[in-house]
């Protein structure tokens, strides 16, 4: 089975224009969600899918110089991208993850892939309910389902967000979620997504304080520096 994961990414965010070209130790944003994205072990192809507006080129050309693949869609119809993308790469199953969300641990998203490598579904997340920290948002579906979703979906949320039709369908797909193995629940206590300038400079002092020592670090090691050093936490 290939899996290939899809990293959603455009300049024309509205609360954060060109959030993800923002620099992060020396780098753009969008370059350190690929370098955690690349960490996963049952990913076989990470894709970058942008639009096809002239905003996003430098979407596209940053994907170049990082050797990383860009597939280029409709600005809106996210569930469309996603879809032609998984076709145009030969995914047997489509991983959706936002790129405003660059401390995703490598490891929830491969707990993911592996329960619905594991199971028998059409789509699995760690959304429904969500328990870990939010910005650790990791959905995969098969292409078969989405093709399914792709195909009837009508409204204008279920196509800008991509899966809605999945979640709100229970009777037509195998539906999974993961939770939290250690019981706890921080999806609504702990936000480490990029909307705001403020969300950016949090990212960006997690980064340098945990990179230089520990390029892979996940989530346990951000949850010890914020105990350590609390001031951080927004």
């Amino acid at each position: 089975m290939k899996i290939v994961a899809v990293i959603q990414a455009r300049m024309t965010s509205t609360r954060l224009p060109g959030k993800v070209m923002l620099p992060v130790l020396g780098q753009p944003l969008l370059s350190r969600m690929i370098e955690r994205a690349r960490k996963s072990v049952m990913a076989d192809e990470i894709v970058v899918a942008t639009s096809d507006q002239k905003e996003d080129d430098p979407i596209e050309r940053l994907c170049k110089e990082t050797n990383v693949e860009c597939f280029r869609g409709h600005l809106t119809d996210l569930l469309d991208r996603h879809y032609k993308a998984g076709l145009i790469y030969g995914a047997d199953a489509v991983v959706k993850i936002p790129s405003d969300c660059p401390l995703i641990d490598p490891a929830i998203i491969d707990k993911v892939l592996k329960c619905f490598s594991d199971g028998n579904f059409d789509y699995v997340s760690n959304l429904h309910p969500a328990t870990y920290p939010d910005g650790n948002d990791v959905e995969i579906m098969s292409i078969e389902a989405l093709e399914k979703a792709w195909r009837n979906a009508q409204k204008n949320y279920e196509r800008e967000h991509t899966t809605p039709y999945f979640w709100e369908n229970p009777h037509l797909f195998e539906l999974g979620n993961v939770v939290w193995e250690t019981g706890l629940n921080y999806s609504t206590t702990m936000r480490w997504t990029i909307d705001y300038e403020e969300d950016y400079r949090f990212v960006k002092r997690v980064f340098e304080e945990l990179y230089p020592v520990k390029p892979d670090f996940g989530l346990n090691d951000i949850l010890d520096l914020l105990e350590r050093k609390p001031e951080i936490k927004k």
